[in-house]
């Protein structure tokens, strides 16, 4: 029962299991009792999103360097306790349930679900291909 790293509003996929929501702020006029029915999320869990400062420095990236600032940065927050802990549980947990992860962004490439994605695979996670 892989994880799955998604884009969140995006239809679900067959087996997804459980969407969790690593944004830092829930969807814009979409009414908190239909995040899960409109394909965003089943549990907000913005522990796992850049603060708002970072999450402005990256969408403001332009160049390779100024991404690879973000995500050192971004890595440095999830080290903190909290976030590892998480990380840990959810590779943990990722090879017995499925579930997702997503955020809003267009490019996984240029978003911080794709720093996401190498700390659980570090970790041991089991991933949906």
């Amino acid at each position: 029962m892989p994880l799955r790293i998604v884009r969140l509003g995006t239809p679900r996929a067959a087996g997804e299991g459980t969407r969790i929501g690593t944004v830092r702020r829930p969807p814009r006029g979409v009414p908190k009792t239909e995040f899960a029915s409109r394909d965003y999320y089943d549990v907000w869990y913005p522990l796992l999103s850049p603060t708002a400062e970072l999450m402005a420095q990256g969408q403001q990236a332009q160049t390779d360097k100024e991404w690879e600032a973000f995500v050192k940065q971004f890595r440095k927050e999830l080290a903190q306790p909290e976030a590892s802990r998480t990380l840990d549980l959810l590779a943990a947990l990722s090879r017995h349930a499925a579930m997702s992860l997503g955020c809003y962004c267009e490019d996984e490439s240029r978003c911080h679900r794709s720093v996401l994605r190498a700390e659980l695979k570090a970790r041991g996670a089991d991933f949906a291909e």
